[in-house]
């Protein structure tokens, strides 16, 4: 996961030790965007293999929703 996380804080430009399962992707300090819905779609391909639903990450709210998606996907 620390890939994943790194790349989370890349992408919402934050430090890496503020993403945990609980961070909110809404907080003041996140740039949870379109850009960076699409950005997490290339990232979860890349670190795990599997594609995720922009509409469905559109909706997370936290880390741990995305995770969620993963292991959904993983899944089918």
């Amino acid at each position: 996961m620390s890939e994943f996380y790194a790349g989370i804080a890349e992408i919402l430009e934050v430090d890496e030790s503020a993403v945990n399962p609980t961070f909110d992707l809404h907080s003041a300090e996140a740039a949870w965007d379109s850009l960076a819905v699409v950005s997490v779609i290339a990232l979860v391909d890349d670190c795990f293999n599997v594609m995720l639903n922009g509409q469905a990450l559109t909706a997370c709210t936290t880390v741990a929703d995305i995770e969620t998606l993963i292991e959904a996907a993983k899944k089918s």
